[in-house]
């Protein structure tokens, strides 16, 4: 039995597995034959599993099901993970956010949501490779890029443009790139990423996947590099809906099993004007015919959802994140430097580094190869290093950004009477959804004739919502066109 590695989702795969149709050890070495023909192009992977020690893990997981001993519901699927979570030495794979200062660090444990996924059956074929720090190093530093991983490229797109600018067409976009685009490449079914605010949205709406962003705060994030704890979260990225939910299931520990998925029924959706929420042109250069076709396409999307059942109002207003206090950056260095950093070093027993200015100064004694040229600079990590806020004032100032946050978006929902709120993925409203510390999610659109970089929907619900969102995923898939495919030479 064989399946399309490009096209073929988890779920289906779980069917071929549990009819006898094709083995776990089958699986992954069809993985691993499209991660050796196109991995050297695309640089998706900064750390593949041996291959030795993944076929054997996949032997394991075929005499489990043989037994019927079935740990969960992806028993036997692989699964790539960004480079930010933490997977024990023995198991062949570092863990170093992107960055030199964490090569050669061991773990005698895999982190919590490392270890979750192993006891659902999940085979990890590798970790994903990331902005270095997930941007916390340089600001407009390429997304993509770290010192130690390299420059991740879109299966879709191939080199970046010369000059590109840091969310301009040709950039794959967002901290978590490589599971995207590992996810896309047919490297994998199924990726792990996180999100502080745009690394999930970006990089999957421009590798047309769905994926989502759960509430804040409610997963174990122990043995996971974040960069803050105030705007981070875990999420599954995937080919389908149904993977999104399933994993999600598996993360959360809860199931998402109401009457009402298959149906538009309960679900009232807003979307936003994308002609105003769109990419500001110190980020993304555009070119003849983008922006009408990405504009065409979404009212296409708009429409197809109304006379199908959806129940929407279009276009609705949102002030955009400009009136939130600018507290941003304040929180985020704080939080990387007293409690993200500290919190990844101490899921090592070995490791080089001890806190941010070891960091800097390990960067600036070896800048040959964690400051190559064009990202020289680490001014971001000198920020975060130099941050005098005392706990007392970064809680006001979180407390006070999380209420303005929520304020805009729960007047928007009570006042419009949705559920959901939705905008291009090439906008800002990632922002008001780390802000508030709500779910956010992405479906795929089309793709442009530009370059045939995919684009898509990102769509915000209230907290702890995700099965809301998980619903409108699962009917969108449907009335939806086919998500696209790259096209690989």
């Amino acid at each position: 039995m064989t399946f399309n590695v490009l096209i073929t989702n988890a779920v289906d795969l779980q069917q071929l597995l549990e009819e006898n149709k094709i083995t776990s050890t089958q699986v992954v070495e069809k993985y691993l034959a499209q991660i050796d023909r196109y991995e050297p192009a695309l640089n998706a992977l900064i750390s593949p599993l041996p291959r030795d020690k993944v076929l054997k893990i996949a032997k394991a997981r075929d005499e489990e099901r043989q037994k019927r001993q079935i740990r969960g519901p992806f028993h036997g699927i692989p699964i790539i993970l960004k480079d930010s979570f933490v997977t024990a030495s023995e198991l062949g794979m570092s863990t170093t956010a992107g960055s030199y200062a964490f090569v050669g660090a061991k773990a005698s444990r895999n982190g919590a949501i490392t270890q979750r996924l192993i006891d659902a059956g999940l085979i990890i074929l590798g970790k994903a490779n990331m902005t270095e720090f997930a941007g916390m190093k340089m600001t407009m530093m390429m997304p993509g890029w770290s010192a130690h991983g390299g420059q991740t490229l879109s299966p879709y797109v191939g080199k970046i443009e010369d000059n590109e600018k840091i969310l301009g067409h040709s950039a794959p976009g967002g901290s978590s790139t490589g599971s995207a685009v590992a996810v896309a490449a047919g490297f994998s079914p199924l990726a792990m990423a996180t999100e502080t605010i745009g690394s999930i949205v970006t990089p999957s709406t421009r590798a047309g996947l769905y994926a989502i962003k759960p509430t804040i705060g409610v997963q174990d994030t122990t043995g996971l590099y974040t960069m803050t704890e105030f705007f981070d979260s875990p999420g599954p990225m995937a080919k389908s809906a149904a993977d999104v939910r399933v994993l999600s299931e598996i993360l959360l520990s809860r199931p998402f099993n109401s009457p009402k998925f298959g149906s538009w029924e309960g679900l009232s959706v807003g979307f936003l004007d994308p002609k105003v929420w769109s990419l500001p042109l110190d980020f993304c250069t555009q070119f003849e015919g983008t922006v009408e076709q990405m504009v065409d396409e979404y009212e296409e999307t708009v429409s197809a959802l109304r006379s199908r059942g959806c129940s929407i109002k279009y276009s609705i207003h949102c002030k955009d994140p400009s009136v939130l206090p600018n507290t941003i950056l304040p929180i985020a260095y704080w939080d990387f430097k007293n409690i993200c950093i500290p919190k990844f070093i101490q899921s090592f027993d070995k490791c080089s580094v001890t806190s941010v200015a070891d960091i800097v100064k390990f960067n600036k004694e070896n800048s040959k190869k964690a400051l190559p040229a064009p990202f020289t600079e680490q001014n971001d990590l000198e920020g975060a290093m130099i941050t005098t806020y005392r706990k007392e004032e970064i809680d006001e100032l979180a407390q006070d950004l999380r209420r303005a946050a929520r304020d805009i978006l729960d007047d928007l929902f009570d006042k419009e009477k949705i559920n959901i709120l939705a905008a291009p993925g090439d906008s800002s409203l990632c922002v008001h959804a780390a802000a508030a510390g709500y779910p956010i999610a992405t479906v795929p659109i089309g793709q442009l004739r530009y370059n045939d970089r995919p684009f898509g929907l990102c769509l915000v619900a209230r907290m702890d919502e995700e099965e809301t969102l998980l619903r409108f995923m699962e009917v969108y898939e449907k009335v939806a066109k086919p998500r696209p495919v790259p096209k690989f030479e």
